[in-house]
């Protein structure tokens, strides 16, 4: 008997030994195995779920047109295309359109958020500080209160500026109508980008002696009456990357070739649409960009290590036709330094 009890303690024993290898005692703390962060690609790997990507253009026009084509055309060439799922919105000209929009894009649990121009870009670091926000375009983001620091963004908000060099575009005019002796400023005073780049100018040409009037708009409705009033009071015209003017630019470009005089724009695609000429950005250039940026918040990294980028390379464009409608002459050696379009 006693043989029998041995055997069956030294039994127990053994099971209690093999028992505390395979599990932990019902009373001890589990300890939670800490991961590395991962970035939105990983996470939805995880979770078998693409990443969701939100784009928004304030209006459709060429210029804001060309630079969603050439961001979704950069997340496909980065090798993205099946990792993520794109929706674009247009808020049709209505400010009130974009912040619905942006509380969807909030709503359907985006990833991601990319605003294309400064209000859309203003709206959207508004709603969320959560959303990582890749701003298309906004051209004075410490102006706009999108960032302070261009080098380390603070929050949850980057981006690529597409500000033009006002001062190479009056040396240019300077250069193709040296005759223009009054410049007329068209723009939406509530567009922060145009406010900017248009107190830029009227510094420039105060420092230069050369006199400016303004008329100002508020949305595309008002532009053909203030196009008109415009050209009656200068002899030449300059508009910014206003997505107002812009959204209806083959009216001011009528009335300016009324009158016989040049209309100097922010950008390639007003210079398309009528304008005469610009030294403007490369929008296909900023498209790529910043989908790299996007690839860079999918893959990890943070933020503040993504600073703002500005396009440093511009291009002379003039429109021939409209130098030849205008009665302005360019020589052949001039026009080579120039992208022409017609």
């Amino acid at each position: 008997m006693k043989k029998i009890l041995s055997i069956i303690m030294i039994a127990a024993i053994m099971l209690a030994a093999v028992t505390g290898c395979a599990g932990t005692n019902a009373n001890e703390e589990q300890k939670p195995v800490e991961n590395e962060s991962k970035g939105p690609q990983d996470q939805k790997t995880d979770e078998n779920k693409k990443i969701k990507i939100g784009i928004i253009q304030p209006i459709e026009h060429p210029s804001l047109n060309q630079i969603r084509e050439c961001i979704i055309a950069g997340i496909e060439e980065q090798g993205l295309k099946d990792v993520v799922e794109i929706t674009y919105k247009d808020a049709q000209g209505d400010p009130s359109n974009i912040n619905t929009i942006i509380s969807q894009f909030i709503g359907d649990k985006m990833d991601i958020i990319v605003p294309i121009g400064t209000g859309t870009a203003q709206s959207a670091a508004a709603a969320t500080k959560d959303i990582p926000v890749i701003f298309a375009a906004a051209s004075y983001p410490l102006e706009a209160g999108l960032v302070k620091d261009l080098n380390r963004p603070e929050a949850n908000v980057t981006g690529v500026s597409d500000a033009i060099d006002v001062k190479q575009i009056f040396d240019l005019a300077f250069e193709l109508t040296p005759e223009a002796k009054t410049y007329g400023f068209l723009y939406n005073s509530g567009e922060v980008n145009s406010v900017a780049a248009i107190d830029k100018a009227k510094e420039y040409l105060k420092e230069k002696g050369v006199a400016y009037t303004e008329t100002t708009i508020t949305n595309s409705s008002e532009l053909l009456q203030a196009a008109q009033s415009l050209t009656g009071k200068a002899d030449a015209i300059f508009t910014p990357t206003d997505n107002t003017v812009a959204s209806a630019m083959p009216v001011l470009a009528s009335e300016a070739m009324k009158a016989g005089i040049p209309v100097y724009t922010g950008a390639d695609s007003m210079v398309n649409d009528g304008g005469f000429a610009t030294v403007g950005v490369d929008y296909t250039v900023l498209g790529r960009q910043v989908a790299d940026m996007v690839r860079r918040v999918i893959d990890g990294v943070q933020i503040s290590e993504i600073p703002v980028e500005t396009l440093k390379e511009y291009e002379k464009i003039v429109n021939i036709s409209v130098a030849e409608k205008i009665g302005v002459e360019i020589s052949e050696d001039l026009l080579k330094g120039f992208k022409v379009v017609k």
